[in-house]
């Protein structure tokens, strides 16, 4: 596949200053991407400046897991560690034994409402910025959220820094578990299983225990627990890396289709697409099979801790769109319910982004942008 980028983005009135053809490497059209994003925002620097003054002189830069130190990336799991020893702050609301828990009791209770509706980008957007503070300001992180760069080690995520194992990173694979894969988009996609399937078996989390869920784990033999957020279910972390998600789905023409392509030109297509037709498969839902075991649970992938990272990088995505698409940036599209089922209201910028908590209420309006509001943060 060969794409003209420097056509298509010439028709959203920018400019490229390098090759205008490139080739179907997803990580050339990133760069391609980011570099545009970067003059498109030094061009709207005057304009842009957020509650408290969020400028590009002040901002908080996230960046790939890759790109950090070992000390850094050691500091942040040091802190997501601490997460686990806080108490929860909501203990009659679930059985969360820790703060940990408290994100995923919140998602699995929020689930239904905040996927496939207007607010599912805008929602996950939030809850990651306060993951973000609760680690700077409670457990001693000096960064900021990385993401998990998927157009990379797509078709071997064992040697991701991410997955890889070692002492920085989020942990391995699983040990093996006998499974026959997992059945996704609405029981019309069966990928193969991984390797592993059981417990994480390598890395900094081997020790901690789980408590909430799962409740609609994608993979087969990894029976659900359907009450609800006040069930106690201690356990540990299970995580089966299957590349049949990651290679299909990281690919050069999901990016342009997303970002610039027929994808790009609306917030109801791009998030439509972002999520996937029901019963098919795409970027987001590629991220938690793609993980395999808890993280293939849609209401309580936060299990794994690595789902702050793949919604990171889906945060990261949205916000290259926004960019680029000023014009749709401040929009949103859909119900308040999953895919309108039951039937429910169209959302709106005024809709409240609820995470109990976790932290206040605030409007969908104030987390349209990433330097308004009350965040100030950007991609690199």
């Amino acid at each position: 596949m060969r794409f003209n980028l420097g056509a298509a983005l010439l028709l959203l009135g920018a400019s490229l200053t390098t090759a205008q053809t490139v080739n179907d490497d997803p990580l050339d059209i990133l760069a391609l991407l980011q570099e545009q994003v970067k003059e498109k925002l030094e061009e709207d620097a005057l304009e842009v400046r957020g509650l408290g003054g969020c400028t590009l002189a002040n901002v908080a830069i996230r960046r790939d897991w890759d790109h950090l130190t070992k000390a850094q990336r050691r500091n942040y799991i040091s802190a997501v560690k601490c997460l686990w020893e806080l108490p929860s702050v909501d203990p009659t609301f679930s059985a969360a034994q820790n703060h940990f828990d408290d994100f995923v009791a919140v998602h699995m209770n929020q689930t239904n409402f905040i996927h496939g509706t207007a607010n599912f980008l805008m929602w996950h957007r939030y809850l990651i910025w306060l993951w973000e503070q609760k680690l700077r300001n409670q457990c001693g992180y000096t960064g900021y959220l990385p993401y998990w760069n998927w157009f990379k080690y797509q078709d071997n995520l064992n040697l991701s820094p991410l997955f890889d194992g070692s002492d920085t990173s989020l942990g391995g694979d699983g040990h093996f578990f006998a499974h026959n894969g997992s059945v996704v988009g609405a029981g019309r996609i069966w990928l193969p299983s991984g390797a592993g399937g059981g417990c994480v078996k390598s890395g900094p989390f081997v020790n901690k225990t789980i408590n909430i869920g799962p409740q609609q784990p994608a993979m087969q033999g990894y029976l659900p627990v359907y009450n609800n957020v006040k069930t106690l279910n201690p356990r540990c972390q299970r995580r089966d890396l299957t590349m049949a998600a990651s290679t299909s789905t990281f690919t050069a023409a999901n990016l342009l289709n997303l970002t610039i392509g027929p994808a790009s030109q609306s917030i109801g297509h791009f998030q439509d697409e972002f999520q996937g037709p029901y019963g098919t498969l795409r970027l987001h839902g590629a991220g938690h099979y793609a993980m395999g075991g808890d993280g293939s649970d849609v209401f309580t992938s936060l299990n794994d801790p690595a789902f702050y990272q793949h919604h990171a990088m889906v945060d990261r995505m949205y916000w290259i769109w926004q960019v680029l698409h000023p014009s749709e940036a401040n929009k949103v599209n859909g119900t308040i319910t999953f895919r309108n089922n039951p039937p429910s209201r169209n959302g709106t910028i005024e809709d409240f982004l609820d995470v109990g908590k976790l932290g206040p209420a605030i409007k969908i309006k104030d987390v349209l942008s990433t330097m308004g509001g009350p965040l100030c943060y950007i991609y690199l």
